[in-house]
């Protein structure tokens, strides 16, 4: 059993340095501001030419998806978890730690005094603004 474990977090190590190598690798089209795959990588099902990241209306690949179809869904959140549904370091920050009372009870007084500060501050020239006269009768 500690073997296949072995070679399943191996082949997912394995797997996120070919990763990390197409994102550090990539072409950067600056006129069309997209970046571009610059090799076949078979394993994260991209060919060469691939629009990985573009700026508008794009979902770049998913590292956890490319992990489900050469995994089961189990092993693969298993192996890497999903960082929006949070792992063990998330479940301590939400529910463990005791810092975030007092964080949230601070930043409600700081919200509640710059509030007072906006309604009671002082209105520029009697709160009519720039005013313009002459000095001169004419």
């Amino acid at each position: 059993m500690q073997t296949v474990e072995q070679n399943l977090s191996e082949f997912v190590d394995s797997l996120r340095q070919e990763w990390k190598l197409m994102w550090r690798s990539r072409l950067e089209d600056k006129v069309r501001a997209e970046s571009i795959a610059d090799k076949t990588y078979d394993r994260l099902f991209v060919d060469r030419g691939l629009i990985l990241f573009a700026t508008r209306e794009f979902k770049p690949p998913d590292f956890q998806e490319i992990l489900k179809q050469h995994l089961t869904p189990d092993e693969a959140e298993r192996i890497n978890p999903n960082p929006v549904r949070g792992g063990i370091r998330k479940f301590i920050r939400e529910y463990i730690t005791v810092q975030n009372i007092s964080r949230l009870r601070r930043k409600e007084e700081i919200r509640a005094t710059l509030e007072y500060m906006k309604q009671h501050q002082h209105l520029k020239h009697g709160g009519k603004g720039w005013l313009h006269f002459s000095l001169s009768q004419t």
